[in-house]
């Protein structure tokens, strides 16, 4: 961790010092072809003493919520996730602090980094020292340049986190919707430096990973993965990046700023929203299957591109009289900021509806296991309480999907999720899921056990455990061997108290026997045969001994 912030320190610096350069070099090529007059805010540094103070203090802010808040300090790679998130109106903590909260060290690196390639540029735009003629530095408080690169620039980009997470669909986490905001901001003013700060954060990510691990040993091995672009949340993204656009916009028509030529801003916005996968449109339908939608996306990427481009030449002084006037009187200009501001809203508005839900205080399946309000249980093909919010069917497909897996639910804080899926434990066997709130956090274990049938489906039971207290929640139905043993059926059984074998045919027709799988070595009889447990494996042998035949496997687990 240490050394990932003083990397990412360092090249924060040393970006704003570019930056700084660049811009001066430019400044002063003007004064020399046009005049004096261009030249005159040559010398005048855009950044507190070179330094873009205003990053370096946000991310001090993020760093400090995941350590402390989530409690990263204590447990860097399984802080509290699940109360941060942006579950709904009514639960204001996540709202409050989704945007700057995050799901693991991975996920709060990958976001720092980023921030400190970006948000230099965002800063610069902003510039620590007014840009007006006759505006002193320290004349007020709004213009002095410390406050404006410790309080107002940091404020901004949480108010900023803040607005983005109450207007994103579903339960979002993390600082990237920010890193987009400062990106717009960023390729609004400067496209062609955006695109290289881009590539600069690709080499941060691998220069870390370099420090880290100098060299790294692989080889192949069993994994359990969802698709990547899964676990993207692309509307959140995109609002972000359009909310730094609008605010850049109206940062320039404040100031009086030339913006670069639309064509430039095209290439730029399609080049950064391509990298960054803003093409990545996806929708869930339920049981770990998800559909994705690259032509439509990449089809979404263009119009935002061509629509940011378009607003950069038709910005007028207030998008309120631009939305009027749009209307009364239609020019190209009026139109192209009209269509950025009611983009902007549509993105949005889906998050209205969804953000106003309310967890109902039905009894989840199975036997939950609660944890000061948390009740956390498995089920398997129930209703996804999140998802379903709004019943919407479009295109074929539909908000009403079922799930499976872990499920963890808090009316009082709006929580309804999925923690664990069906398929991440039953490659795992084994998985944690933390509960909790400010100062406080517990911890739930959800064990899965189970018996495969040969040619069947596996026979299992999950068990829920917090500490001493633990229930099992689910047992799957039986199933049959394929193999049948002297005219003689085996079938796998799970009940709440274990595993059983039942053997049913033979000489007597439909008579049953039932047996509990025997343990390590040891061998129970049912139904006129001898079971024989070897290692994870039960044999089946008839009484002259003349057959023996496998009938079920234990099931076997790749580790978390």
């Amino acid at each position: 961790m240490r050394v990932a912030l003083v990397l990412a320190a360092l090249v924060a610096t040393a970006v704003g010092v570019w930056l700084d350069r660049s811009s001066r070099r430019h400044r002063d090529r003007d004064a020399a072809t046009r005049g004096p007059a261009a030249g005159r805010a040559a010398p005048r540094r855009r950044f507190l003493l070179g330094v873009p103070w205003g990053s370096l203090t946000t991310v001090a802010v993020v760093v400090a919520v995941y350590l402390f808040v989530q409690g990263g300090l204590a447990h860097w790679y399984n802080p509290v996730v699940i109360p941060f998130r942006a579950w709904s109106y009514f639960a204001p903590l996540g709202i409050l602090t989704a945007g700057v909260a995050h799901a693991g060290p991975g996920h709060l690196l990958g976001n720092v980094f980023a921030t400190l390639v970006f948000a230099p540029l965002a800063e610069y735009v902003w510039g620590h020292f007014p840009d007006r003629r006759g505006a002193e530095a320290f004349g007020s408080v709004r213009t002095n340049p410390y406050v404006r690169a410790f309080v107002l620039f940091p404020a901004a980009a949480l108010a900023v986190a803040v607005l983005t997470a109450a207007f994103a669909v579903g339960p979002v986490i993390g600082f990237s919707a920010v890193v987009f905001a400062f990106a717009g901001a960023g390729l609004l003013y400067r496209p062609f430096t955006a695109v290289v700060a881009l590539s600069a954060s690709n080499v941060v990510d691998v220069a870390y990973s370099a420090l880290q691990n100098p060299v790294t040993v692989a080889s192949g091995r069993a994994a359990y993965i969802t698709p990547w672009w899964s676990n993207i949340a692309i509307q959140g993204h995109a609002l972000g990046l359009l909310t730094g656009v609008l605010l850049a916009g109206w940062l320039a028509v404040r100031r009086g700023d030339d913006l670069p030529r639309p064509r430039r801003l095209l290439v730029g916005t399609v080049v950064f929203a391509v990298s960054q996968s803003l093409w990545a449109v996806y929708w869930f339908r339920g049981g770990e299957t998800y559909v994705l939608y690259r032509a439509v996306g990449l089809t979404l990427v263009v119009g935002l591109a061509v629509l940011v481009a378009a607003f950069a030449a038709g910005r007028d002084a207030d998008p309120v009289e631009t939305l009027r006037a749009a209307a009364a009187s239609p020019t190209p200009r009026r139109v192209a900021v009209a269509l950025m501001l009611v983009s902007t809203a549509a993105l949005a508005g889906p998050a209205i509806p969804v953000n106003l839900y309310a967890v109902d205080d039905e009894p989840l399946p199975g036997d939950p296991v609660e944890v000061r309000g948390y009740q956390v249980t498995y089920a398997e093909d129930v209703e996804d309480g999140m998802v379903s919010v709004v019943d919407v069917s479009a295109f074929g497909e539909t908000t009403t999907v079922n799930t499976s897996g872990v499920i963890v639910r808090n009316p009082d804080r709006a929580v309804w999720t999925t923690a664990v899926t069906k398929g991440r434990l039953a490659f795992a066997g084994e998985a944690t899921v933390v509960v909790g709130g400010l100062g406080w956090r517990e911890t739930v274990t959800a064990t899965r056990r189970g018996w495969t049938p040969v040619g069947n489906a596996t026979v299992y039971r999950v068990r829920v455990r917090h500490g001493s207290v633990g229930r099992v929640a689910y047992v799957s139905p039986n199933a049959t061997a394929e193999p049948r043993i002297g005219g003689r059926t085996v079938t796998v059984a799970a009940n709440r108290s274990g595993f059983s074998l039942v053997v049913a045919g033979g000489v007597d027709g439909g008579d049953t026997a039932v047996a509990p799988i025997p343990e390590q070595n040891e061998t129970v009889t049912a139904g006129g045969l001898r079971f024989v447990r070897d290692g994870r494996a039960v044999f089946a042998v008839t009484a002259d001994n003349e057959t023996r035949v496998r009938v079920a496997n234990r099931e076997t687990y790749r580790g978390n």
